[in-house]
């Protein structure tokens, strides 16, 4: 889909260099369009969305209503190095916004492991984190989620040489008029069309499948691995926030004691500590928990180009089938012989044969027909294959950025671990808890009360 008139006159005038230039995502492209692209958008032009806003307006049904903004700053890299101080340009954006400018890139780009938007309302919930899409730290996080969705369309060899998406991250007002102009709704394929293919396709590409099984048991594993993330983070943050009950009754017992109550006293305030420390930790994890929420929605990605295969797949299949049936229908007519039953057979019998001319007629147009048909399935044959090239040649780029941001993910999960665990435990050090002993003792020792020692 390209912007009416704007698509050319760019593409003549910049050249490759020129971000957003291209925009014919349209299928019947040769492979090596997947190949073109090598300066992305991210090398020319700075992307972040800075800050989040409350505001107040009225919707579609002239209800008020609240909603959320984000702010969306732009700069590109050379003016940036020539001016540190230049002023970035801006402009802001709802969720929706996002939600219509990625489904334009699923459907304008079928053969693409799509960047998934962060979760519009949150969940995998422990109970200390509101559920409320209007939550401050729910809307910082989505923030983020929204400015990494952009860093990685941007970063993308086909998706950042879009002008939609140059036009969304620049252009203020007109971009959703550029968005309807480009016709992407009518090319969008209806749920029950594909969902027919899925279970009457008969000769998907085994890659597809493999593809689309591995989705399912990475969204079910995922899921499963932030449900027991939120379960443990509950019971981890009962565990810590008790501990403050200790340091409150031992506090409280410092004040009666006159010898151990600095010790009782210590001991209360590394307590009340070690209880607070669990909002650091958990809130840390958090972070983590959006990492994997990330993958966990590239799977439903996953499943969106390999359904693409499959409505691509039946679609030859039934153009095959009808060639066929188009070829059988000439060899009846040509011989005189009806295979198989048929109305057509019915109606000769109880009607009579048709005329010499009436049979030439027909005869013609199942010509015709058949090299239509003929067209039609190598057409769809190369479009398959040009799609199955196409798109493993991006499923290959998200599994090598999948291995690497997973696994630099945990890593940094286990090391935030450990460091959360040595300064933990740095609280309830050796020496400190000996040295408090030890000063205990010593006051009771010098100032041992009467009836203790007449007792022993």
């Amino acid at each position: 889909p390209a912007v009416e008139g704007e698509g050319e006159s760019e593409g003549e005038s910049g050249g490759e260099d020129e971000p957003g230039v291209r925009a014919q995502p349209d299928q019947d492209r040769s492979h090596s369009t997947i190949m073109e692209g090598k300066s992305c958008l991210l090398k020319k032009l700075e992307i972040s969305v800075s800050e989040a806003e409350k505001r107040t307006g009225k919707n579609a049904m002239n209800m008020q209503e609240i909603y959320t903004v984000y702010l969306i700053e732009t700069r590109p890299i050379d003016s940036q190095s020539e001016d540190e101080n230049s002023v970035p340009d801006s402009l802001w954006r709802r969720y929706s916004e996002f939600e219509l400018l990625r489904n334009y890139l699923v459907i304008g780009y079928p053969c693409v492991v799509v960047p998934p938007l962060p979760e519009k309302r949150a969940e995998f919930v422990w109970h200390k984190l509101s559920a409320d899409n209007m939550d401050p730290d729910f809307v910082e996080r989505r923030r983020i989620g929204l400015e990494n969705f952009l860093l990685r369309v941007a970063s993308h060899s086909i998706l950042s040489l879009d002008t939609i998406l140059y036009l969304f991250l620049t252009q203020e007002n007109g971009w959703k008029e550029a968005v309807n102009d480009s016709g992407f709704q009518a090319k969008a394929d209806s749920r029950l069309k594909a969902l027919n293919a899925t279970f009457r396709v008969k000769n998907p590409e085994k890659r597809f499948v493999e593809l689309k099984h591995y989705g399912d048991e990475l969204q079910s594993v995922i899921s499963q691995l932030l449900r027991v993330r939120a379960r443990v983070a509950d019971r981890l943050y009962g565990v810590y926030k008790v501990h403050g009950n200790y340091g409150r009754v031992f506090s409280e017992w410092s004040a009666i004691e006159k010898e151990m109550g600095d010790g009782l006293q210590s001991a209360g305030h590394h307590m009340d500590v070690y209880a607070a420390s669990i909002d650091d930790i958990l809130e840390e994890e958090e972070h983590y928990a959006d990492q994997l929420k990330e993958y966990l929605f590239f799977a439903e990605a996953l499943r969106s180009v390999c359904r693409k295969h499959e409505l691509q797949q039946y679609d030859l299949e039934m153009a095959a089938l009808d060639l066929t049936s188009k070829k059988q229908q000439k060899e009846e007519l040509v011989t005189g012989t009806v295979r198989t039953f048929s109305l057509k057979g019915m109606t000769s019998k109880l009607f009579g044969q048709e005329t010499a001319e009436q049979r030439e007629a027909k005869l013609k147009q199942l010509e015709e027909q058949i090299v239509d048909g003929e067209e039609l399935v190598k057409a769809k044959n190369l479009e398959c294959e040009d799609f199955v090239t196409n798109a493993w040649t991006d499923i290959e780029r998200f599994k090598e950025q999948k291995n690497k941001d997973l696994k630099e993910a945990l890593i940094s999960y286990a090391v935030m671990q450990i460091s959360m665990c040595k300064k933990v435990s740095g609280l309830f050090t050796f020496s400190q808890i000996k040295e408090d002993t030890v000063i205990c003792r010593v006051k009771a020792d010098e100032k041992p009360t009467r009836p203790f020692q007449q007792t022993s």
